[in-house]
């Protein structure tokens, strides 16, 4: 080719090209893309939820590559690209509405929204009210991170089932703080340094609303002293000056961060409690679950409230009737409608407010529906509030008493809230049985008719903002159980997903976690469903209590299998939060008795939650290969299924051994105890695995780290809260165990004598005015206004000196014993084993948190008085230090006993008398 045809074929060729380039610049392709421009239109006086939503769309769309603006403006704007966003009240919204096909659907409920596309490539954003809006917006938001665009064609409505979603935060420690009794953490920087980071805040509140949670539960005992100051009770301000400020500042802060997202701040308080520096200014205790209303208690906190409500107009208030104050009677509804409802109504008043904030009456420890009854012609903003499956998460189908009580709660004229309260049967481990949780909120719906959730955090509720793992620099809650919070609001959202979509839902969002495909991720979420039944099973069918003062799992004592009535049983636990079946000593029974056995058994559940961790397991490591990230974090719960599995083990290999163990008191064959032996050995090794799983990875098992705790080992300043103290326990009931059979061989089945001791009567000085001492003896009147007399007792008792107190003063006012006393001594009181208003009602840590100030929760010798036309006398010790002391009874009639010396230890046994028949035939001396 010459030079010549070489410039005209290159020419050529160049023209072609830029033509070419024109034509593809022209279609888009071949170069960046121009980035598309939307505008978020808000009307011009719009809310602040309006704001928070229109400014996370925003950083969606940017994130997707658009170029975004908000304006705000009521007349609506004529450009390209619009997303209206309002009230679908709004002037802006009706005139954006009449661009967007009419919809189908009815317009939608409280906190709703539509999502709807018009004409020009508009977006109509419509809510109910400004959370159903900012719903809306955060609804698109996740849409276009999903699609990484806007799609076409938009049509969406929806609304949440439930009325009130909410998460909780524990403004509590461990343990007690010097010098406070239960329930008493003033705010201050040095209990509570989490409170005061306001990006912590950010971020978890931002975890609510994008779970759609529009309520904040604050627990604590009496905020008040730390948040308001009362010109009538200056001095009860529990700090000082500059924290006070911070207080303020911070409160406000979360209010109005809160009520951006849609979300009520609930500050919860018990009830009777005062501030320590008003308590010592009246010479007064700060809380005592006997005293009656006082005038001057009843007038500082009506103001108290007052003063709150007025300084902080978005709270609302949880109240807890009980506990501090003793329950179920005229004082609860007293209390509730002549000093709560007045002192909330006062701050409305001062602050020139109409709109009244909500007040959630908590079903504990009081008669719910009769406060309620009394209290709603007064205010109309009541919720009710009680513990799905008490203090524990144990089944799915709730019955008997409980159920009922939730649902007479339920048809009242007010909203009732369903409590996943503590969880003490999960922690530390982490748990995200989706399965579980849907069908426990279809049951808080269709078995109990509520309309709410309070949710609990997974563990550590009192440990918050961290968990237990072992981490440098502690794991955050939020964090870790992400998943947990996540499912509970899907399914208070709306409970009727059909599960086939929900494994892909989670298996997705599980795979986001960890980088991994869908199909991984439904692996992990086998796992947790696996994993998921483990704890539930084993205390609904183990368990003493569904209390805190139990740590499922820190395992159990042979002799809290076997006697679980000795360690104060809660019934209710097995009558209401547990399907139908039988208890470890119920089956045992009805094998010698060749009856038939029904519902879930003690077998069964061994054999289920063995075969539950074997899956957990496997699944587990069948999604190991596909972490791609987050690796550190699988470790951890790769980790906990195997601790879930060895738990199930060593219950499992546990309950064999007690179900051989108890066949022997009906069999009375030493054989039956030694096949018992291996089934022990097992149980021990599976904790040996336990120990080498959590002793680097955990620092402890349960956040409640105090006197409370109960089981398997009482939790004196913090011990017995990890699993490396618990082998020892084990190991040492093995050996009792083995040692107790060769003693039994060895005097051929001959029954072990048990020496008795008297106990010793204590001096001391008895203060209390008009009340007579009695030797307890058989014969001897036991009250000062009836002919009643003891018939038998204890052997351990006679001689005592008794204090005869007038029975129907006892069931009208209560009993005071004033006395003092010069050394360590424990006072003997003797509850009637029978539930009823004449009778001093028993100390129950499920309801009553100072029921074991004085180390009186457990009964020591039960059946141990018979008296003339009364039930059979369980004693309890009330332990005191040298000094002056009173000692208050709540209302019910009950026998003192005398005083014994403190060194002198109180048997524990049943004495098998009065109603109660002969003596018992305890075997629990076969791990001691």
């Amino acid at each position: 080719m010459n030079r010549s045809r070489w410039k005209q074929f290159a020419a050529s060729y160049l023209l072609l090209g830029s033509l070419l380039l024109r034509a593809i610049g022209a279609a888009g392709l071949g170069s960046a893309p121009q980035p598309q421009s939307r505008t978020i239109q808000l009307p011009k006086n719009a809310h602040p939820r309006l704001h928070y939503g229109a400014a996370r769309l925003a950083t969606a769309l940017r994130a997707a590559g658009y170029t975004v603006q908000v304006q705000q403006q009521d007349k609506l704007l004529s450009k390209k690209g619009l997303i209206v966003v309002g009230q679908a009240s709004d002037a802006l919204l009706k005139q954006a509405a009449a661009t967007a096909p009419a919809a189908a659907d009815k317009a939608p409920g409280k906190e709703g929204f539509s999502i709807n596309s018009a004409k020009n490539e508009t977006v109509v954003i419509s809510g109910t009210d400004n959370s159903g809006a900012l719903y809306g917006c955060l609804e698109l938001a996740e849409e276009v991170k999903k699609q990484g665009k806007i799609g076409a064609n938009l049509h969406l409505t929806d609304q949440p089932e439930m009325v009130m979603r909410g998460a909780c935060i524990g403004v509590q420690k461990p343990t007690y703080l010097p010098g406070r009794n239960v329930y008493e953490y003033p705010y201050t920087p040095e209990t509570f340094p989490w409170f005061y980071d306001k990006a912590l805040w950010v971020k978890y509140l931002d975890m609510l609303v994008d779970n759609r949670m529009n309520s904040l539960y604050l627990w604590n005992g009496h905020p008040f002293a730390s948040l308001v100051r009362l010109k009538e009770y200056p001095f009860a301000v529990e700090v000082d000056d500059a924290t006070f400020k911070k207080n303020e500042d911070m409160y406000r802060f979360l209010t109005e961060e809160a009520d951006k997202r849609g979300i009520w701040v609930i500050q919860m308080f018990y009830n009777i409690i005062v501030s320590k520096p008003f308590a010592e200014h009246y010479n007064i205790k700060t809380q005592d679950r006997a005293r009656p209303i006082v005038p001057l208690i009843a007038d500082y906190t009506r103001k108290s409230i007052a003063a709150f409500v007025q300084k902080y107009p978005h709270v609302g208030l949880m109240v807890a009737l009980g506990e501090a104050m003793e329950g179920v009677g005229q004082d609860d509804v007293d209390w509730f409608t002549k000093t709560i409802i007045p002192g909330v109504q006062d701050g409305l008043k001062a602050l020139g407010q109409t709109e009244q904030p909500p007040i959630v009456l908590r079903a504990h420890d009081t008669d719910a529906p009769r406060v309620i009854n009394a209290a709603l012609p007064l205010y109309k903003n009541l919720y009710t509030e009680a513990k799905f499956n008490g203090e524990a998460l144990t089944t799915y189908t709730p019955r008997g008493s409980w159920a009922e009580l939730h649902r007479q709660l339920s048809g009242m004229n007010s909203v009732h809230i369903e409590n996943v309260h503590i969880l003490a049967n999960l922690e530390p481990f982490r748990y995200g049985s989706a399965d579980f949780i849907q069908k426990s909120v279809q049951a808080m719906h269709h078995t109990y008719g509520a309309n709410g959730l309070h949710l609990y955090p997974e563990s550590s509720y009192w440990d918050w903002p961290y968990t237990a793992d072992n981490v440098p620099g502690r794991q955050l809650q939020p964090d870790r159980d992400w998943l947990w919070y996540a499912e509970w609001s899907r399914y208070a959202w709306r409970a009727n997903r059909p599960r086939p979509a929900e494994i892909e839902y989670w298996g997705g969002r599980l795979a986001n976690q960890f980088g991994s495909d869908v199909a991984t991720g439904k692996h992990i979420l086998e796992a947790y469903e696996q994993a998921g039944e483990i704890a539930p099973k084993l205390l609904r069918r183990y368990g003493i209590t569904d209390g805190n003062r139990q740590t499922l799992t820190l395992g159990m004592l042979m002799n809290q299998l076997i006697d679980p009535k000795r360690y104060g049983l809660f019934t209710l636990l097995y009558e209401s939060e547990s399907p139908e079946g039988e208890m470890i000593i119920e089956y045992a029974e009805k094998e010698a008795k060749g009856e038939k056995h029904i519902g879930e058994t003690p077998p069964q559940v061994a054999a289920e939650v063995v075969a539950h961790g074997q899956k957990a397991v496997a699944a587990i490591e069948r999604a190991a290969p596909g972490i791609k990230q987050n690796k550190d974090e699988f470790a951890r719960l790769k980790n906990d299924m195997y601790c879930y599995d060895a738990l199930a083990n060593f219950y499992a290999q546990k309950a064999q051994a007690a179900l051989l163990t108890l066949r022997y008191k009906y069999s009375h064959k030493v054989a039956d105890l030694e096949q018992a032996v291996p089934y022990l050995q097992r149980s021990v090794a599976a904790w040996q695995t336990m120990t080498k799983l959590t002793k680097d990875t955990y620092l402890y098992a349960n956040s409640m780290q105090t006197a409370q705790r109960k089981i398997p080992m009482r939790g004196v300043d913090g011990t017995y809260k990890t699993w490396v103290e618990m082998l020892p326990v084990y190991q040492r009931e093995l050996a009792d165990f083995q040692h107790n059979i060769d003693s039994l061989k060895a005097v051929k089945n001959a029954p072990v004598a048990v020496k008795t001791v008297a106990l010793r009567n204590a001096s001391v000085t008895l203060l209390s005015k008009g009340v007579n001492s009695y030797p307890v003896t058989i014969g001897q009147s036991v009250f000062a206004d009836t002919t009643a007399t003891i018939t038998a007792l204890a052997p351990e008792l006679a001689g005592l000196k008794g204090l005869r107190f007038s029975k129907a003063q006892q069931v009208a006012q209560g009993t005071e014993i004033r006395f003092s006393t010069k050394t360590p001594v424990q006072v003997l009181v003797g509850f009637f084993n029978q539930k009823s208003p004449r009778f001093l009602p028993t100390p129950t840590l499920e309801i009553d948190a100072s029921a074991n100030d004085y180390g009186q929760a457990e009964s020591k010798i039960s059946n141990a008085v018979a008296i003339t036309g009364l039930p059979p006398v369980n004693v309890h010790t009330y332990s005191f230090k040298p000094g002056t002391h009173t000692l208050n009874l709540a209302r019910g009639a009950c026998v003192i006993l005398g005083f014994v010396e403190a060194s002198q230890p109180v048997p524990t046994y049943n004495a098998g008398l009065g109603a109660a028949g002969g003596t018992g035939k305890e075997i629990d001396w076969l791990f001691e």
